[in-house]
């Protein structure tokens, strides 16, 4: 069976051949200004303009705990925008990782990645200023992609 693959380096610049999405999680109330978002934005413009715009028009989208959004940023490299946060900060109701946001938004990437046939590469989602733990998230990782077929590789950041 396939297992993750862990790679030190930059999520935003996936390496190997053939279609790659970047997966990444976001949070609900459309805030897009730390952690890789960054990283992505400095890149291209295209992901942070889409997200803005699927959050303003929420009203008429599926934007939500555990929606996925992809948009295309090469020929070869798309973007996956999931809703895995509930806000920003960690508060009463505990850190704003939403595992089960993860776990839907996942599934919906893994229907995109099939279509696509491509892999996907992500950071340690929900594991940074979501406030998640590995020991969670791994195994959805696992299960919703990995157990499909879908290659992963994480990538740490130097």
């Amino acid at each position: 069976m396939a297992e993750i693959r862990y790679v030190r380096g930059d999520a935003t610049v996936p390496s190997g051949k053939g279609v790659k999405v970047i997966a990444h999680v976001c949070n609900d109330i459309g805030g897009w200004g730390k952690g890789l978002v960054l990283a992505l934005s400095r890149r291209r413009p295209e992901p942070e303009a889409a997200y803005r715009a699927w959050h303003r028009d929420r009203a008429a989208n599926d934007f939500g705990p555990g929606a996925a959004q992809l948009v295309q940023v090469e020929r070869y490299v798309w973007v996956a925008d999931m809703i895995g946060r509930r806000g920003v900060r960690t508060g009463s109701k505990g850190a704003p990782v939403r595992h089960e946001a993860i776990d839907t938004a996942l599934d919906r990437l893994a229907g995109h990645a099939r279509e696509l046939g491509a892999s996907v590469h992500m950071p340690r989602i929900g594991c940074g200023l979501a406030g998640g733990t590995r020991s969670r998230v791994e195994p959805l990782v696992e299960e919703r992609l990995v157990r499909r077929g879908i290659p992963v590789t994480v990538h740490d950041h130097d």
